[in-house]
């Protein structure tokens, strides 16, 4: 039976898409066309796109004119808040997230409601493809890297992405969606979400069959912003204040190894120049880099050639440096915020 006949026998579950969108036109231009696509061959309920207060006006009359149905927020939120809107006015029992600047497979409905077959399961997330369009090394890396750990986390994840995964309305709506209060901008508000749905006894899977394509521009001072302040600092906060460590993603157990070596190799570096006789040491460092990481690098090696995966490498010492230590200045934060409350607690009242 055909997704569309079995749509029509109620058969199979309802998914609305719902697409957080702020002055997003650019992007839009080539995300939505995929999704009315499947609005049309019934593979989807509707397509929601939210405009999150555009600045411009491109955005709002794109969604109307590829026959999306446009809701506009009553103030710019941020795309949590958005989403949280959509999901309110929402027809389909199926949430599926789809951020403005990522681009669908045709096949994704057909991975969602497959994985979301089991009621079990509360929510589903996939990657990023291996065909980023913007060719810049920072663009290249961070979405090929992004892929890297999502298709060899564990199916059974303790995270979410809001950039193309579904969860079910009900569990969404139960669980008041994505906490806007303490995520005002683009930040780790699924991944929050997901320790949610997890604390409630919901199963959340990534499926890595569920595939799309970014589209986002990275420079490499964007890159380091945004896994610094955006997510490096409040997902480092919210294990510490929650749950503690995961052992998943980039901060398995195994990441925070090659972390810790990556703080060694770059203090080698300094080692000849405080004592000749060590000259031996970056040698001896960078090769334990290259042993520790060579999953990393025949992966982007297999993508993009030896260059960008030595680039890439070498790139990527640095992104364990500024996480570790955003998680060590967390760790110290959390600590001196227990003491002084510790301390308050303490002091005799007059």
């Amino acid at each position: 039976m055909s997704e569309e006949l079995m749509r029509r026998a109620g058969t199979t579950p309802t998914i609305s898409v719902i697409m957080p969108a702020h002055n997003a036109a650019h992007y839009m231009e080539r995300s939505l066309p995929p999704l009315m696509e499947m609005l049309e061959q019934g593979a989807v309920s509707e397509v929601i796109v939210v405009d999150d207060c555009s600045t411009e006006a491109s955005t709002a009359e794109l969604a109307r004119r590829r026959g999306a149905r446009m809701i506009r927020t009553p103030l710019n939120g941020g795309p949590g808040a958005a989403r949280n809107l959509a999901a309110k006015n929402a027809v389909g029992e199926i949430l599926w997230f789809v951020d403005a600047d990522v681009i669908a497979h045709r096949d994704a409905p057909e991975q969602i409601r497959r994985a979301l077959a089991d009621h079990t399961v509360s929510a589903v997330f996939g990657s990023h493809d291996d065909s980023p369009p913007a060719p810049a090394f920072a663009a290249q890396y961070k979405n090929l890297t992004h892929r890297y750990y999502h298709q060899r986390a564990r199916r059974e994840a303790s995270t979410f992405w809001a950039g193309c995964g579904a969860v079910r309305r009900s569990i969404f709506l139960d669980l008041r969606g994505f906490d806007v209060e303490r995520y005002r901008v683009p930040s780790i508000e699924d991944i929050e979400l997901a320790f949610r749905i997890r604390a409630a006894g919901g199963r959340i899977l990534l499926d890595p069959k569920l595939h799309a394509t970014h589209l986002k521009a990275w420079t490499v001072l964007e890159v380091i912003r945004v896994d610094l302040f955006r997510r490096a600092i409040p997902w480092a906060r919210l294990m510490i204040g929650r749950t503690g460590l995961t052992d998943d993603l980039n901060v398995a157990k195994g990441e925070r190894l090659r972390a810790g070596l990556a703080g060694v190799f770059f203090l080698s570096l300094s080692l000849p120049f405080l004592l000749a006789s060590l000259w031996w040491a970056p040698a001896l460092a960078t090769a334990a880099v290259f042993a520790a990481n060579k999953s990393f690098l025949a992966f982007m090696r297999a993508r993009r050639g030896v260059l960008f995966a030595v680039e890439s490498l070498l790139f990527h010492q640095v992104y364990y440096v500024y996480s570790a230590t955003a998680f060590v200045f967390c760790l110290l934060e959390h600590h001196l915020k227990f003491a002084r409350s510790s301390g308050q607690m303490r002091e005799p009242r007059p």
